[in-house]
C-alpha cells in the first residue's frame, strides 16, 4: 500500500513540474509572437478569420464554465466534469488559434475614443495579465478534478474559476469592442 502511495506522489510531482513548465512557457511564447518584428506571412489570408472564430470559442467556453458551475451546485458531478472538460478543450483550441493568428497577423489597433477607449484598455490589460497567470491554477484545478482529488480541487478552484471565467468573458467583450476595427 505504501508503494502505491509513493508512486502516486512521484506521479503527482511529475505532473506539477509539467504544469509549472507549461504555465511559464506558453505565456512567454505568446509574448514572443505578439512582439516579434516579422510575422509569418506565408499562412495566407485565412488567418484573418481566426479572431472571429476565437470569439465563438471563448463564448462557448464561457457558457461551458457557467454550466459547470450550475452542475456542481446541483451535485451533478459527471455533467460538471464533462462541461469543464469541454471548457478546457475549448481553451486549448482557442490558444492554438490565438497563437497561429498572432504569429501571422499584425495586431489590430483600437480606434475608439474617450470613455470607451479607457474601458477597452482596462478590459484588455486585465484580460492579458490574468490570462498570463490563469493557466497555472486552471491546470492544477483540472488535474485535481480529473484525478478526483476533491479537496485539493476545491481549494484551487476558488482562485482558478473566477479568473478563468473573467478571462473568457472579457476576451469576448474585448473582441466585440475591437471587431469594428479589423481591416480584413
Amino acid at each position: 500500500m505504501g508503494q502505491s502511495k509513493s508512486s502516486l506522489l512521484q506521479q503527482e510531482a511529475k505532473v506539477k513540474n509539467w504544469i509549472i513548465a507549461i504555465s511559464v512557457v506558453i505565456p512567454l511564447a505568446v509574448a514572443v509572437l505578439l512582439f516579434m518584428p516579422a510575422k509569418i506571412t506565408s499562412m495566407g489570408e485565412w488567418v484573418y478569420f481566426l479572431p472571429h472564430l476565437n470569439a465563438v470559442i471563448n463564448t462557448a467556453a464561457s457558457l461551458a464554465l457557467i454550466l459547470g458551475l450550475v452542475f456542481i451546485k446541483n451535485k451533478k458531478y459527471s455533467y460538471h466534469g464533462a462541461t469543464m472538460t469541454v471548457a478546457f478543450v475549448l481553451g486549448a483550441l482557442f490558444l492554438v488559434s490565438y497563437v497561429v493568428y498572432h504569429g501571422a497577423a499584425e495586431s489590430t489597433s483600437f480606434g475608439g475614443e474617450g470613455a470607451i477607449r479607457t474601458l477597452y484598455y482596462v478590459l484588455l490589460i486585465s484580460h492579458i495579465v490574468l490570462a498570463a497567470v490563469a493557466l497555472f491554477p486552471i491546470l492544477f484545478a483540472y488535474y485535481y478534478g480529473y484525478t478526483d482529488q476533491r479537496e485539493k480541487h476545491r481549494k484551487v478552484v476558488k482562485f482558478a474559476y473566477p479568473i478563468w471565467l473573467y478571462v473568457s468573458v472579457s476576451g469576448v467583450i474585448v473582441y466585440l469592442l475591437i471587431s469594428p476595427y479589423y481591416t480584413h
